[in-house]
């Protein structure tokens, strides 16, 4: 998702401290929701009014992400077609064939609904913001992973919903959403924020707040509905310590495959320093801001609490990792500036 701030002097730095530090608040926060959501999950009434509240909030999301994303900065981006391509390609074909080879484990190592939820990570879009200031760190091309990591939100705003229908239906996966959900709550509204972007598209960046906010109070309200759900139907009374360790050893291993190709697929297209930075910061990452909504819609309730602890610790996972890989391609580069001796 595109950050107005992450252009402005001064945004970088503080950016840059938010994404770099081991512990993401959001996760923390999430985290503290999935408790409440076990311990006090919604019933009766007041869950039928959260189902449309959060129902509400993800059209508003998607609205918004129409509205700030300025049409011209894809287009400006797309003339490095090696980059873009490479991007495109680690997103949607490269992670997909991974998430596919998970499905692979028996149940026996990994629960079914965990491996669903991880083949629904591959699926996903690129994160923006962090992609973005990492490669900023590791001294990267900004402008191409600005380019990238937006047009790899836009292009799954479709991509996604489409390839959660072939795959993962194939792969038994409990999808629940339909193609009028998807078009009503997903496409419909980003399609309207484009077309309302030139009138009010500089007064929703402006406002970072705005933004910010419904990001994450959309993120909660699904944790929260999502968690609340499974846990009067009983989806997480097999989830053990021993699972949990799986899921991560699981992650990791696909964070690592996914670092190593991208990295040497920029050698293979004979990109430059500063592009292979690009594409190792944007191909290897997916979004949970736009995940746990979308699964909102494409899954019922109970499959979409099931799909979003897998998304939550490869996002915990991808900014530890990638914290440290900006850190020291920011001191491997051979152009940098070396500091005064004193």
């Amino acid at each position: 998702m595109p950050d107005a701030s992450a252009s402005r002097p001064g945004g970088w730095t503080r950016a840059r401290t938010a994404v770099t530090t081991w512990v993401d608040p959001l996760v923390v926060m999430i985290v503290a929701v999935f408790v409440l959501g076990l311990l006090v999950p919604a019933g009766g009434g007041f869950a039928a009014a959260l189902d449309h509240v959060t129902t509400a909030a993800v059209v508003l999301l998607f609205f918004l992400y129409g509205a700030r994303m300025a049409t011209r900065e894809i287009w400006d981006g797309l003339r490095n077609l090696r980059l873009q391509g490479g991007m495109l390609a680690s997103t949607y074909l490269v992670f997909p064939v991974l998430g596919l080879a998970v499905q692979l484990l028996p149940g026996s190592v990994l629960p079914e609904d965990l491996q669903t939820g991880l083949l629904y990570l591959s699926l996903l879009p690129s994160t923006i913001q962090s992609s973005v200031v990492f490669t900023s760190i590791a001294r990267g091309n900004v402008a191409g992973a600005i380019t990238g990591a937006t047009v790899s939100n836009v292009l799954g705003i479709v991509l996604t919903p489409l390839l959660v229908g072939v795959l993962m239906s194939r792969a038994g996966g409990p999808v629940g959403g339909s193609a009028g959900a998807t078009l009503l709550q997903l496409l419909l509204p980003f399609v309207l924020g484009q077309v309302a972007q030139p009138f009010i598209g500089d007064w929703v960046r402006s406002r970072k707040w705005l933004t910010r906010t419904t990001d994450r109070s959309t993120i909660l309200l699904v944790a929260y509905t999502s968690v609340s759900e499974a846990a009067r139907s009983g989806v997480w009374d097999g989830l053990t310590v021993g699972v949990l360790a799986v899921l991560v050893g699981v992650c990791v291993v696909l964070l690592a495959a996914m670092l190593s190709l991208t990295w040497s697929g920029g050698r293979l297209l004979r990109l430059s320093r500063g592009d292979r930075i690009a594409l190792l910061m944007c191909g290897s990452k997916k979004s949970l801001a736009t995940g746990l909504p979308m699964a909102s819609v494409l899954f019922g309730p109970v499959a979409a609490a099931g799909v979003a602890l897998p998304v939550i610790v490869f996002h915990q996972l991808q900014l530890a990792a990638c914290a440290v890989l900006a850190r020291r391609l920011a001191a491997t580069d051979p152009d940098a500036v070396p500091a005064p001796v004193r």
